[in-house]
């Protein structure tokens, strides 16, 4: 290993006199892609909005080329050859992709037309399918997650952090993501990765640092880990064996219908859908970006509207629904929840308790006009124990908390209003192991309850191992339909692409 281009010991940062990392050793190598793995909560945010300026350490130092530095701003640690990618996008809606591309780097004077030329050659250099005029508002989650990949290569950084870049990408951008990596490397540009999909970061890291609850665990090789070291260090015990099975060892039997969908139409991205669900089943939804199975579940929940002329028909439990607004879904049990928890999930400064009543509160309506506190406490606690979630108490802003918790909490709120169909969509993204699997456990459960679950995923395992049966979707519509016993990845890749 070469000398190390990045160093912290001893970092430590506290909030509220509690450690979110304590006493981490950490140093990244020239040239190298170093995997940073562990469960929601352990400190891998932490330690790299660290390094990145987001937040400062309460004790232990950082050193850049062997000098100590500070940065207290990203701005500063972008001046010192250190940009990251965060989970969530922090793009600037309202503008083009060519103008949140070179934000921070506009010349006094700009040529609007030469900016968008630049663009479009640089992403299609990335080979990053993305329209420079397009504003980011109009994108989806890929291709921002696209964008924000494309503009830390743009600003030449030496130092590049990525946290969970793939959660959003189709396997064939995922490996123009993993080609790309390799040829930054080749540059002498050193990458620090952050994913919960154990094998990207054994198949594409040089070394691999652990950490758990806060703390250093190890650092080693990748040669000298595989899949059941790394989920051992993780969480303390082995999950290998029971997180993906290869397919289900039974499979729940349909009880009554409880969505009909017919020729759904919402020009362009769904197309004449038709699929059913029914209740006590896990109903899994696979397809690629673009195949139109998010945008078929937001129609059902009321979030967007189908075509007014030849929008076809949604039946739920027996009775015609055209829901205009997600409200009166919510009261007839519906609940969606969303892939894009930053934007659609929560209010990020209020309490955990606040967001979880919030979801109470809709589903009440009119009947409850008032808000009590001692309530909404009771809720609150209610869930994050129910969820297992791990706060410092249920007055922290969501904002606060880790990736996976703050999923849980975005689950809370859906079923706190004991919903009869239940609509995850990606449930698990940006989720470590241990949340994972508790998240399994729970979908497993509604079903078994005898409530109609829907998962809508992009990782094959993960819709093998949960589903009773799968449909897939492509160009707008359900184009094939397995269950649970017959379904295997061949089958399920195919019916998406050909």
């Amino acid at each position: 290993m070469t000398a190390p281009i990045l160093e912290l010991r001893q970092a430590t940062k506290l909030y509220g006199g509690v450690p979110a990392i304590d006493g981490v050793d950490f140093s990244l190598a020239n040239g190298e892609i170093h995997a940073l793995v562990g469960e929601n909560g352990a400190g891998k945010s932490t330690l790299t909005k660290v390094m990145a300026g987001v937040v400062t350490l309460t004790s232990g130092t950082m050193s850049v080329n062997g000098k100590e530095v500070s940065p207290r701003t990203p701005l500063e640690a972008r001046q010192l050859g250190i940009a990251m990618v965060f989970q969530e996008n922090s793009l600037v809606p309202s503008m083009t992709v060519a103008q949140n591309l070179f934000l921070g780097q506009e010349k006094f004077y700009n040529r609007l037309r030469g900016i968008y030329i630049a663009a479009q050659q640089f992403l299609q250099s990335l080979n990053f399918d993305v329209t420079p005029t397009a504003t980011v508002a109009q994108l989806g989650a890929a291709k921002k997650q696209m964008v924000e990949i494309a503009r830390a290569v743009l600003h030449e950084a030496k130092v590049i952090i990525f946290d969970e870049p793939t959660a959003t990408l189709t396997p064939e951008e995922k490996k123009y993501f993993f080609d790309l990596m390799r040829e930054l490397k080749r540059r002498g540009v050193s990458i620090i990765f952050i994913s919960h999909a154990l094998e990207e970061a054994l198949q594409i890291s040089d070394r691999i640092t652990v950490l758990r609850d806060g703390k250093h665990v190890v650092t080693d090789e990748t040669k000298n880990f595989d899949r059941a070291r790394i989920i051992q260090a993780m969480v303390g015990r082995d999950l290998s064996k029971t997180l993906y099975a290869e397919r289900k060892s039974s499979v729940r039997p349909p009880k009554e219908r409880v969505l009909t969908v017919e020729n759904l139409r919402m020009a362009p991205m769904v197309k004449n859908n038709s699929l059913s669900v029914f209740a006590g089943q896990v109903t899994g939804v696979f397809g690629l970006v673009g195949s139109g199975r998010t945008e078929t579940f937001k129609i059902v929940s009321g979030i967007l509207k189908r075509d007014f002329f030849h929008g076809g028909e949604i039946v739920l439990n027996g009775r015609p629904v055209r829901y205009l607004t997600p409200a009166p879904a919510v009261r007839d049990g519906i609940a969606y929840i969303t892939e894009d928890r930053k934007v659609e999930g929560f209010f990020e400064t209020m309490s955990i308790a606040r967001n979880i009543y919030i979801g109470l509160l809709a589903k009440l309506g009119a009947k409850r006009p008032l808000v009590f506190n001692k309530e909404a406490e009771a809720v609150g606690k209610q869930w994050v124990q129910a969820l297992n979630v791990r706060a410092i108490g249920q007055d922290v802003k969501v904002v606060e908390l880790s990736g996976g918790n703050q999923q849980k909490i975005v689950i809370a709120k859906s079923l706190v209003q004991k919903p009869g169909l239940i609509i995850f969509d990606e449930p698990t993204r940006g989720v470590d192991v241990g949340a994972i699997a508790e998240i399994h456990q729970l979908i497993d459960r509604l079903a078994e309850e005898g409530n109609a679950v829907v998962m809508i995923s992009s990782y094959l395992p993960e819709i093998l191992a949960r589903s009773d049966r799968i449909l897939v979707c492509r160009q707008g519509k359900v184009v094939e339909e397995f269950s649970a016993h017959e379904a295997t990845e061949e089958k399920i890749m195919y019916a998406a692409i050909h």
